[in-house]
């Protein structure tokens, strides 16, 4: 007798603590749902305020870069890509890590900010530059560079704008592809300083999609003549795969 009431009191202890842990979870859970939220709804007011301040070009009554500087002096471009969400300012910061948490006004925030790599010059006067922004759901930051892994995608949207304080740029989409985080040619520290036909060459051999034409003009071109912007954000494949846009900067007012 003395046994059954043992176990009896080590069943409802057991049941308790399930219950317990379920509830735990359940409230860890919520929290979690709620927490990612905030953060997307954190990423979309940023983006909102940002766009009232987004540089036209041409227009002299609108919104300059003096304007987003006051705001942060570490502002140096405004990128545009045709068809996506992708409209966003391009910072620089001391190192590649001070922008991975903190968006373009200070602030501490999961989404970050586009910011350019320390290793390319802040004027985009490198043959090569290469650029970084977070992988969101919802097309937050650069969420939408997988767009271009559909090849309809790919085809009907070829171009966007590089705007920065001294000039602006056509993009002309060369191709997308899929590498991994220790990908020399694409992340290494010497990048700044390749030729971009080296580059194009490879992102030509291993690309997804590809953009023939406008692989075969930095191709054919002279040393000097072409710069490459890479676009760069981690990919849903795996941990260590990020997703690259390679495009071909095109000065306006010239021919492309």
């Amino acid at each position: 007798m003395p046994s059954r009431k043992f176990l009896n009191v080590c069943q409802h202890a057991f049941n308790l603590v399930v219950a317990v842990l379920l509830i735990s979870a359940g409230l860890f859970a919520g929290y979690s749902l709620w927490d990612n939220q905030q953060v997307y709804a954190t990423a979309s007011d940023v983006r909102d305020s940002l766009l009232s301040l987004r540089p036209h070009e041409g227009e002299d009554n609108g919104p300059t870069f003096d304007e987003l500087r006051a705001i942060n002096p570490d502002v140096i471009a405004w990128i545009t890509l045709d068809g996506t969400k992708i409209d966003y300012p391009i910072v620089q910061g001391e190192d590649d890590l001070e922008y991975l948490n903190k968006d373009v006004y200070g602030n501490f925030a999961l989404s970050g900010a586009i910011f350019l790599s320390t290793q390319s010059s802040p004027d985009f006067s490198d043959a090569y530059s290469l650029v970084y922004g977070h992988h969101m759901d919802n097309s937050m930051m650069f969420g939408d560079l997988d767009l271009y892994l559909d090849q309809t995608f790919f085809d009907e949207h070829t171009t966007g704008v590089l705007m920065t304080p001294d000039a602006t740029y056509s993009l002309e989409i060369v191709g997308v592809l899929t590498v991994t985080s220790s990908d020399s040619m694409i992340f290494s520290t010497a990048s700044s300083k390749r030729d971009c036909r080296d580059v194009t060459a490879y992102v030509a051999s291993h690309a997804t999609y590809l953009r023939d034409d406008e692989a075969e003009k930095i191709a054919a071109s002279e040393a000097g003549e072409e710069r490459v912007v890479a676009l760069a954000t981690c990919s849903s494949q795996s941990t260590e795969a990020r997703t690259v846009i390679l495009a071909r900067m095109v000065p306006y007012g010239s021919e492309g």
